[in-house]
C-alpha cells in the first residue's frame, strides 16, 4: 500500500508538473502566476511520492515514517477543507481526493498501531 501509494503520488505530480494548470479539473481560469505554483508543488508532490517508494523499500517498514507521511496527506485533506469553508465547493473530483487524503491516512494509521501492538 506504501509503495502504490508513493508511485501514485510521483505519477500525479510528475503529471501536474508537465501540464500545470490544465491538469486541475475546473481551473479554467487560473493565471501564469498560478501555474507557476501548480508546477511548483506538482514537484514537491513527486518527491512527497518518492518519500513513500523509499519508506516502503526498508525492511522492516519503518512505522513513524509512514505516520509522517500519512500525516502530511491528512493535512493536505485538513488543508482542503478549509479551502471549502473559506472560498466553497471546489470541483466535484476535489471532493474525491479529500476522501481520499481523509481515508488513506485513516488505514495506515490503524495498520501502524496494529503492527505497533504485535497486531
Amino acid at each position: 500500500m506504501a509503495a502504490a501509494t508513493g508511485a501514485s503520488s510521483v505519477a500525479i505530480g510528475c503529471y501536474h508538473f508537465a501540464e500545470g494548470v490544465a491538469s486541475v479539473p475546473g481551473a479554467t481560469d487560473a493565471n501564469a502566476t498560478v501555474d507557476s505554483r501548480e508546477r511548483f508543488y506538482s514537484a514537491i508532490f513527486a518527491g512527497y511520492g518518492l518519500a513513500w517508494i523509499q519508506a516502503a523499500r526498508r525492511s522492516p517498514i519503518s512505522t513513524g515514517e509512514v505516520r509522517v507521511l500519512a500525516g502530511i496527506m491528512l493535512a493536505g485533506g485538513i488543508g482542503r477543507l478549509i479551502s471549502v469553508v473559506r472560498n466553497g465547493p471546489p470541483h466535484w473530483f476535489q471532493d474525491v481526493l479529500t476522501g481520499i487524503e481523509f481515508a488513506f491516512p485513516a488505514a495506515f494509521f490503524a495498520l501502524t498501531a496494529a503492527k505497533k501492538s504485535g497486531g
